[in-house]
């Protein structure tokens, strides 16, 4: 009679859902990114149109001119999103990771663990998203100047007004920094430096699990004129997640990105929402820095890791 204690000899109880009904990691999670892109669209909007039905703007504002009816509630609009964020980018997603899961604990894959030197990754990671700064600037002007087809150019236009409008509220800081930095920061690491990125290397590898997962972070936020700035954050965060073995350093990078975004746009809209142009660029030495700084930064951190797993 089997010990309780004993591990089962059948190699399906140790299988995940995926390998047990012949489905490929990245294709889970590429349906999952999907279906979470459209339901946390849903989700937001529900919750959008409940709030305004509460606070009765619904029936005082003119509803055929939908975008001054949201521009009327922004605060309401950005409380739908990180409710959306929140049931669907980043607690459904713990529910998805279930698939693939077979000994394996929902932690572990998600790499929420912690170790003496996750506080020293913590550090590193927050000093390499401050230093690439110059060349993220540099890379959003190499974006802007690939021909976009107008209806993008507009979405865009469209996004930078909410959310410069939403910024330059009166005591807006607070409210700004929990669904802007704090919201997007815990949820989308634990989707895709967590998920996304996990899937992807079980299926290609972890050069393509850290690549194809920034490049899918950039796609995921729909600006195209902006695709390849959000890739590069994506691919560094995703790189800094597999050498501490950690999403927790790229949590904090991810809220240092965006919480400065927000104080930014908050104190100094003018230059936060300048319309960027080759005379607006940072000087060509600090895009020199940035580089050498990242670069060295990166090496110690691969150093760290391979102490670590030797």
């Amino acid at each position: 009679m089997m010990n309780q204690f004993e591990e089962p000899s059948s190699m399906d109880s140790v299988r995940s859902w995926a390998e047990k009904n012949g489905f490929a990691d990245w294709a889970i999670a590429g349906i999952w990114l999907v279906l979470a892109w459209v339901l946390f669209q849903a989700i937001a909007g529900f919750v959008l149109v409940g709030l305004l039905l509460v606070s009765g703007d619904l029936q005082s504002v003119d509803t055929s001119d939908v975008q001054t009816l949201l521009m009327s509630r922004l605060d309401l609009l950005f409380i739908g999103n990180s409710t959306g964020q929140i049931l669907i980018i980043g607690l459904a997603t713990f529910l998805i990771v279930r698939l693939h899961l077979g000994n394996e604990q929902s932690g572990h894959f998600l790499r929420l663990s912690w170790t003496e030197k996750t506080p020293l990754y913590l550090g590193l990671g927050s000093l390499l998203i401050v230093a690439i700064q110059p060349a993220i600037i540099y890379l959003g002007y190499l974006n802007s100047l690939i021909p976009m087809p107008e209806s993008m150019l507009d979405m865009q236009i469209s996004q930078y007004e909410i959310i410069e409008k939403f910024l330059t509220q009166e005591g807006i800081l607070l409210f700004g920094l929990f669904n802007v930095a704090v919201v997007p920061a815990f949820c989308e690491e634990i989707m895709f430096r967590g998920y996304i990125m996990r899937a992807l290397e079980r299926s290609w590898g972890i050069i393509a699990g850290i690549v194809v997962s920034g490049f899918l972070f950039g796609m995921f936020h729909l600006q195209l004129p902006n695709l390849f700035p959000l890739a590069m954050i994506g691919v560094v965060l995703a790189l800094m997640t597999w050498l501490s073995g950690s999403i927790w350093p790229a949590v904090l990078a991810h809220f240092i990105n965006n919480g400065a975004a927000v104080l930014l746009g908050s104190t100094y809209p003018e230059l936060a929402f300048a319309e960027m142009s080759a005379e607006s660029l940072p000087p060509i030495w600090s895009l020199v820095i940035s580089i050498i700084l990242s670069v060295v930064l990166i090496r110690y951190m691969l150093r760290m890791s391979t102490e670590k797993s030797g």
